[in-house]
């Protein structure tokens, strides 16, 4: 039976090419949507990852770490009392308008700490020294800026807000999921940038816990002390700022939309070419009935047919959605294709493969054995 479902499978090797060609599109495409959209969360949560904090407190209501607002600034003294904070921080993170030499502008997403080497920030650092920013108006620029900004070197000046900064270093894949690159600068410097929003104000306070201190008994009691604040661990602050792009703006159902509408190509090419090849072969299976097989046998026929489809397509599939790595990485696109995600798309490459194959499992279903004694 098996080596029947080769046969007819291969025997028009135009329409399999084309089959297989239908699957493959299907989970590219399904591959690059799904890669592309994790690769911009990575960036929604990097900048926390990243942060030696083992606690974010923020304002109340922030949905994600790019769109902060700013409290106090003296808050952190009550932050740093509590039993079991080991240390305490402010930072600002906050959007600037950079002015370029050309006369236009962009956006950039600035962080602002007093001690960045304290935070680990920044967490790639190609040229300068992070200390070196508490000096005066300094910037560290990431490379990412280039695309955006244009070239730019160390040692070249660039307007923040108005404030005319010296760049002293570049990072690399310091990127906020709106794809803005990162700015650091010195926490009183930001502070300048908007002083009517931002003197004597911050957006976040960071905490780094004891060794051996309660995370829920610490979160409790600065939540106590700051009843007008929301303090997060760092993976549930990560969480809500990838969520935020999911639940709360359309990004999310369309990805959704165009994976249904790959997975829909792959079936209906999938479906047509079987049932094309089933009725081209009805005596085949005819004969098949008439020697005593089965619908069941009939079934495994037509069903591996489809499996092999599945994935021969998905692994032609597979090979262009990874040979399109280095071309997304080429334009600052970045591909997440993690085991997980490739383990589900295979399992859904069959199961919609073996779904397709049910038009023609109804075909042979009510097929008349003695079909094969007439003419």
């Amino acid at each position: 039976m098996v080596d029947l479902a080769r046969k007819l499978l291969f025997h028009d090797k135009t329409r399999f090419a084309i089959t297989v060609s239908g699957v493959a599109f299907a989970v590219t495409l399904v591959f690059v949507q799904v890669g592309l959209f994790e690769g911009l969360l990575t960036n929604a949560s990097l900048a926390i990852e990243k942060t030696n904090a083992d606690l974010w407190i923020t304002a109340r209501g922030t949905p994600n770490v790019d769109f902060s607002n700013a409290f106090s600034e003296t808050l952190v003294q009550r932050v740093r009392s509590v039993p079991g904070v080991a240390r305490a921080d402010n930072l600002i993170v906050w959007f600037a308008r950079v002015s370029l030499p050309s006369g236009a502008s962009e956006n950039a997403v600035v962080y602002a700490l007093k001690d960045f080497e304290r935070w680990g920030l920044p967490w790639s650092v190609v040229a300068g020294d992070p200390r070196d920013l508490r000096r005066g108006k300094y910037v560290l620029l990431d490379e990412s800026a280039a695309k955006r900004f244009g070239p730019f070197n160390v040692g070249d000046y660039r307007e923040f807000n108005g404030q005319r900064l010296k760049i002293i270093g570049k990072t690399r894949e310091a990127k906020s999921f709106t794809t803005n690159p990162i700015a650091f600068v010195d926490y009183r410097v930001a502070q300048a940038f908007e002083p009517n929003q931002l003197d004597n104000r911050a957006t976040y306070v960071l905490v780094k816990l004891a060794p051996g201190a309660d995370a829920k008994a610490v979160q409790d009691e600065i939540r106590r002390r700051l009843p007008h604040n929301d303090v997060r661990a760092r993976d549930e602050w990560g969480q809500r700022s990838r969520s935020y792009w999911t639940d709360s703006t359309g990004l999310g159902l369309n990805m959704m939309m165009t994976v249904f509408l790959g997975c829909l190509v792959g079936v209906v090419v999938v479906a047509q070419t079987l049932y094309t090849s089933t009725l081209e072969h009805i005596k085949e299976f005819a004969t098949v009935k008439a020697i005593g097989g089965t619908n069941g046998e009939i079934y495994k026929i037509i069903a591996k047919q489809a499996t092999i489809a599945g994935l021969v397509g998905f692994a032609f599939g597979t090979a262009m959605a990874f040979g399109l790595r280095p071309v997304m990485a080429g334009i600052d696109l970045k591909l997440v294709l993690g085991p997980q995600l490739v383990g589900t798309v295979l399992v859904g490459t069959l199961v919609f493969c073996l779904a397709a194959s049910a038009l023609s499992f109804r075909q042979v279903a009510r097929l008349d054995p003695a079909l094969v004694f007439r003419g």
